[in-house]
């Protein structure tokens, strides 16, 4: 059976996450919802690279299914279109390979976490306000993050996991104006491990945390550390990778 890719924008506020749930609304759960109108009202199962949480956003999610259809791709882009919420929008949509997975045959995830110096209220739901950061300090404690580490300190309820280890590739903070954009890319997150980072470097920045016992958290990992947990608005998965690209 034909098998398709599709590159998914949305806007979390109003979901409960990406996965499935049986009386929420979710993103996998309206994609799947357009899709039973091209199956005869069966269900299609759709996979995606990112579980994302509640309130976090995608503007380059990837997910797959499988379809038997005459329509090109294309045309089937713009078809689940018209029958998506406007809150979800699928840019992009490809046949690949039978033996494609959104998530198992992605090998780097890449994720944006926006804060804003300011009260702006127009962005409230798309960045995390906070008072003005200090920089230097905030990427003092990203380019910890870099290399292949053990992330249970920055972790919770993932003990069916058969390790904690990430490679991270890219940990950086940029200003942008009243804007503060912290870039992080690996080959997979642990359930709100970007959240825990961001809220415990907050913290780091405002001198509540010292950068040694940053440092320490990921040197030593431990269960049950004390960290912090950014709030879900400002978190952007944008971008997914796959061997081919």
């Amino acid at each position: 059976m034909p098998r398709f890719s599709i590159i998914v924008q949305y806007d979390g506020t109003a979901f409960r996450g990406w996965q499935l749930q049986k009386h929420d609304r979710t993103i996998q759960g309206e994609l799947e919802k357009s899709l039973i109108k091209f199956n005869n009202n069966i269900m299609i199962r759709v996979y995606g690279a990112g579980r994302t949480d509640t309130g976090v956003h995608a503007t380059g999610q990837v997910a797959h299914f499988d379809l038997k259809t005459n329509l090109e791709p294309i045309e089937l882009k713009n078809a689940l279109n018209g029958h998506l919420p406007k809150d979800i929008r699928i840019m992009n949509c490809n046949l690949v390979s039978e033996k494609f997975h959104a998530r198992f045959s992605a090998i780097k995830r890449f994720y944006l976490y926006r804060i804003r110096n300011d009260n702006f209220l127009l962005d409230r739901n798309f960045t995390w306000s906070t008072e003005k950061l200090d920089i230097v300090r905030l990427n003092d404690a990203a380019k910890i993050i870099k290399g292949d580490h053990d992330f249970t300190s920055f972790s919770r309820n993932n003990k069916n996991l058969e390790h904690r280890r990430c490679i991270i590739y890219e940990s950086l903070w940029k200003e942008d104006n009243e804007i503060v954009n912290y870039y992080v890319t690996g080959n997979r997150f642990l359930h709100h491990m970007v959240r825990y980072l961001v809220g415990t470097m907050v913290e780091v920045s405002r001198k509540k945390i010292r950068f040694e016992k940053f440092k320490e958290l990921i040197e030593n990992p431990s269960e049950n550390a004390k960290i912090f947990k950014a709030p879900p608005q400002g978190l952007v998965l944008y971008k997914v990778d796959y061997a081919n690209n």
